[in-house]
């Protein structure tokens, strides 16, 4: 006990006793490195092990808890070589039960002949003979007893769940020292457990109301730092009161020189901008909208009426070469009204970029399409009135914050093709008024998706050649670059030898990640100009160029993907007016698998198909929450809690209302963490 209160909650993991350099190493690799990092590794799940079961009762595949006397103790022959096995033979008032622990020689000590134990684990059948193999145990009245309501922690490669919860009981003293960092009021308001309270009930539960009331508070109290956060920042940007007006007038003129009407969404889109660009606040819109829904338009419309207002505008893309199909359509649709759209990117030619560089400083450039390079200190604007940021989920929140911030008052338009489920764009964009396209130009059919597998893949590809014959072009996707001998799954490299020979006599090429960004661009501009018939591919083309004449699009190891990936990949056919087709390629049982691809089958819709995939995977993996300012969460759940959440939320505005900079004391606590969970990413600064 002493030794523990000697130890400091910021102390290294290498002070607790019994961890070494080695183990210090691997709970590093784990992300903990301090003590209070390990007070807050918290159980996924729970076992009971309350309920002792007679051996008379037991049942193959059961997991079980016995007590029972070591009845005999077989020492194996070669006692003393590495893999000897130990075998029990242990029994109760109702049977006996062998008991078996290979490589188990130096267990052979702990257990004495007629002592009592405590077992608990799978039960399994050898020769008709039931067995428990490798089964915890625990001398009956020793302090280690195993029986109670047991935690199950995360794992940890080379550290079992019996030394992690050696681990808590020595630290446990200091869950007095934690900081109960939650304000009183808010604590009262919400009946909120205290932290001593909570960390004693999840780490030792003895009764699961308890568990949940634990669970509740640590919840909440992530949910508030992240709410917290967020709503601070909202704050400051809502506080902002400098804004550019840009009469739009120019961009009804411009929408009128189209050879085409823009749909019902569409219109109502440019009708909100309008209302932003020229009304008493800044721009801060989402625009969603679905692959091909015809988001660029309406944000050509907007920095045309910037241009014509002697404002500069930038439209940032995640990729180099969207960034180039974004400054080809630009142009083509700009060059017949006076202005010259221009390319930042980061593999231009130091003199090019210094041109660029130049001109928007002098503000000889009105429009311009970037990458990240636009990010750069010394790109300077010298009148910006209007940044777009395209493919919004590539870009994190502060690279959103770091382009608004290249002008006073500059509007902000964030464009998705990645529908956001209701419950996460409150998250997500809180501070966002919000448009969605959801209806399509007129011509575009749905892409007709089907699901094969690999037995009658075959259809796939002989349709496939069908299509090339009469002049159409095919996208084939696999999920890796180079064959595996760790994952069973089809590679770009194998199918690209493949389609050669199956496509012979028609143009195959592949394109990958791992290639130089100049082929990556030679390849996508010759698929471009069809100069390719069938392009191999990884996830690589997910963010591509339009392509109207691709109109077969075939996924291989389509259980790889998730949803939105799917969807995404599925966007890249049924550019045109032709009839557009999406192969689903898998021999996967399993059932999220299937229905991921009974959902693709069923709709095209994006916003559907975001909902499907929330509840299926959840928030991070389809976000990557950190690319998007959300901390990662380590028990909250955005869609489990989402009533957790809206209570959260409503504390946290109801603490900034009451102090807008966290600067009384009692709310020093909140504000130290709030910082240390969004760290430098979005440079909180309170």
């Amino acid at each position: 006990m002493s030794e523990t209160l000697s130890l400091d909650l910021k102390s290294g993991i290498g002070t607790i006793h019994g961890i070494g350099p080695k183990k210090e190493r691997i709970f590093n690799d784990n992300g903990i490195y301090t003590i209070e990092d390990l007070i807050y590794l918290f159980p996924r799940s729970y076992q009971d092990r309350r309920n002792v079961i007679s051996i008379s009762e037991l049942k193959k595949g059961q997991e079980a808890l016995i007590v029972a006397k070591v009845l005999s103790k077989k020492t194996p022959n070669g006692f003393y070589k590495r893999n000897s096995p130990l075998s029990l033979l242990v029994g109760d008032d109702t049977g006996a039960l062998e008991v078996v622990f290979f490589n188990g020689r130096f267990l052979s000590k702990l257990f004495d002949q007629n002592s009592e134990y405590t077992f608990y684990g799978k039960v399994s059948e050898n020769y008709a003979r039931l067995q428990l193999i490798h089964p915890e145990f625990s001398k009956s009245g020793s302090p280690d007893d195993i029986r109670g309501i047991i935690p199950i922690y995360p794992k940890i490669q080379g550290i079992s769940q019996k030394e992690i919860r050696r681990i808590q009981k020595e630290l446990r003293p200091l869950y007095n020292w934690v900081d109960d960092w939650i304000p009183e009021e808010t604590t009262k308001e919400y009946n909120i457990a205290d932290i001593k309270y909570s960390l004693d009930n999840l780490h030792f539960p003895t009764d699961g109301r308890r568990v949940l009331a634990a669970k509740f508070r640590m919840v909440f109290s992530e949910l508030l730092l992240m709410e917290t956060g967020l709503q601070y920042i909202r704050k400051g940007e809502r506080d902002n009161k400098e804004y550019i007006v840009i009469p739009c007038k120019p961009g009804d003129e411009f929408i009128g020189t189209l050879d085409f009407l823009l749909t019902i969404d569409q219109q109502a889109a440019w009708e909100n901008i309008k209302s932003d660009l020229e009304g008493n606040r800044r721009m801060n819109r989402l625009l969603q909208g679905d692959v091909g829904s015809g988001k660029t338009v309406i944000a050509e419309a907007a920095m045309y009426s910037a241009a014509k207002n002697n404002y500069q505008s930038v439209i940032m893309a995640p990729t180099e070469i969207l960034a180039k199909q974004h400054l080809e359509t630009f142009t083509l649709d700009f060059s017949k009204h006076g202005i010259k759209p221009r390319l930042l990117i980061s593999s231009m030619e130091k003199k090019e970029k210094r041109e660029v560089l130049l001109g928007l400083e002098k503000g000889t450039i009105d429009v311009l399409i970037a990458t990240h390079a636009v990010l750069q200190e010394n790109v300077r604007f010298h009148n910006l009135g209007l940044v777009i940021t395209d493919e919004q989920h590539r870009f994190g929140v502060n690279q959103r914050r770091i382009l608004s911030e290249k002008g006073a008052g500059v509007n902000v338009l964030v464009m998705t093709a990645t529908p956001i489920p209701r419950t996460l764009a409150v998250i997500l964009y809180g501070d966002m008024d919000t448009s969605q396209i959801r209806t399509m130009p007129k011509g575009r059919k749905p892409v007709k998706t089907t699901l094969f597998n690999k037995e009658n893949r075959n259809k796939a590809y002989s349709f496939s050649l069908e299509r090339i014959k009469s002049g159409h072009q095919v996208y084939v996707v696999a999920p890796l670059i180079d064959d595996s001998e760790k994952i069973d799954a089809v590679s770009a490299t194998g199918l690209f030898d493949e389609l050669k020979k199956r496509f012979k006599g028609y143009s195959v090429e592949l394109i990958h990640g791992a290639m130089k960004q100049e082929e990556k661009d030679r390849i996508m501009s010759d698929f471009f100009f069809c100069l390719i018939d069938v392009l191999v591919s990884t996830v690589v083309i997910e963010v591509g160029i339009n392509v109207p004449n691709a109109t077969v699009m075939i996924i291989e190891n389509a259980e790889r993907f998730g949803l939105a990936q799917l969807h995404q990949l599925r966007g890249r056919v049924g550019r045109g007016s032709e009839e557009s087709y999406c192969f689903l390629i898998s021999d996967s049982e399993n059932e999220i698998a299937m229905k991921r691809a009974e959902i693709m089958c069923k709709t095209n819709d994006g916003f559907e198909i975001a909902e499907e995939d929330l509840e299926l995977r959840g928030p991070g993996e389809i976000f990557g929450t950190k690319q998007h300012g959300i901390p990662e969460l380590i028990l909250s759940d955005l869609i489990k809690h989402i009533d957790v959440l809206e209570k959260a939320q409503q504390a946290a505005k109801d603490i900034l209302l009451n102090d807008p900079n966290l600067s009384k004391e009692e709310y020093s606590g909140l504000k130290s963490r709030v910082n240390s969970m969004f760290g430098k990413e979005l440079s909180l600064l309170l």
